[in-house]
């Protein structure tokens, strides 16, 4: 069984990081992908992420080393993860769900 430690640029630290977030395998990586696994990271673990460890989790599912990853491609990765955390934080804002049907 592949480990996440065994993914291209990523070592034991990102890989106990992963892990003490819920994400304990590559199938589980792929699935959630790069942002959403960054963001659990973020929520979870104990250490604050740097955007190398996003960085990091493209790499490892594109099979690249995260310093292989374009400048324009970062740029992309913020705007993504930004919008993912705004459309995160307004929905978990609201208590109940919205009536949009209400005049």
């Amino acid at each position: 069984m592949e480990k996440l430690r065994d993914l291209q640029g990523l070592g034991p630290k990102s890989e106990a990081m992963l892990i003490d977030a819920g994400i304990d395998s590559v199938a589980m990586l792929k699935e959630k992908g790069a942002i959403r696994s960054f963001i659990q990271v973020k929520k979870h673990g104990a250490i604050n992420p740097s955007l190398n460890l996003l960085y990091a989790l493209v790499g490892a599912l594109e099979g690249t080393h995260w310093l292989h990853i374009v400048k324009r491609r970062k740029v992309d990765l913020i705007m993504q993860l930004e919008g993912y955390e705004e459309l995160e934080a307004l929905f978990e804002s609201y208590e109940e769900p919205l009536d949009l049907n209400n005049d």
